[in-house]
């Protein structure tokens, strides 16, 4: 097959960036993604303790109950609803994590009223 055109010829005065060299490009791109992303040098990556999850150590106690009660919540609708899904044995079992999600709920808002009482003699029937 005969081309329309012909190569077009190399020409010693062209600019270096007009060719494209793709290891020139490649060292380029690595030069600018270091530059950019890579830690300040000094910088070491904290060592992982092997958690997966951790929970801050400066949450104070009132706000880690505040969320806990909220999870509760959560986890007894889920088993509530789940619990109109099935029969038999895995509706008992489905209403039995509601409830006890429930009760650990209540204990855990006690625990929030302890904490908004300045007195904790009415909280022990002694007022």
């Amino acid at each position: 097959m005969i081309k329309p055109t012909p190569n077009p010829p190399a020409n010693e005065a062209t600019s270096p960036y007009e060719s494209l060299d793709s290891k020139k490009l490649h060292e380029a791109a690595e030069h600018a993604l270091n530059h950019h992303f890579a830690p300040p040098p000094g910088d070491k990556p904290k060592p992982r303790k092997g958690n997966l999850f951790a929970v801050s150590p400066d949450i104070d106690t009132e706000a880690l109950l505040a969320n806990a009660s909220e999870d509760l919540l959560s986890i007894s609708a889920i088993a509530a609803n789940l619990a109109d899904d099935v029969d038999g044995a895995r509706r008992s079992l489905a209403l039995a994590l509601s409830r006890l999600a429930d009760g650990v709920r209540l204990l855990v808002e006690r625990a929030l009223d302890h904490i908004d009482s300045p007195n904790p003699a009415e909280h022990r029937g002694k007022v």
